[in-house]
């Protein structure tokens, strides 16, 4: 059974774009919150900074939503690949 390309670049665009979002709107509410997960990401993407404002998350979610669906491109391409090797063909009938 193949992969959809497309459901899985949308969903993962939107798990790891949001996964950023989310914890870098609770840090501009809450300071201490995902400082790590923050740092560690920022020191990922080049554009994207830990600092506490809506400009650096909202830069920071684009970067994820990229990097997320590229991630999950090359996933798909390397596992429709291999379950096309890996299958029998069937006689038409």
């Amino acid at each position: 059974m193949r992969l959809s390309l497309r459901g899985m670049v949308v969903a993962a665009a939107v798990m790891w774009g949001g996964a950023i979002l989310l914890v870098g709107l609770m840090n501009i509410v809450r300071p201490t919150y995902g400082i790590n997960f923050l740092q560690m990401t920022s020191s990922v993407y080049p554009w994207f900074h830990s600092a506490h404002s809506l400009r650096n998350v909202l830069i920071g979610t684009i970067d994820g939503a990229i990097d997320g669906a590229i991630a999950a491109l090359i996933f798909v391409g390397i596992y429709n690949a291999l379950v096309a090797t890996d299958q029998p063909k069937m006689p038409h009938a």
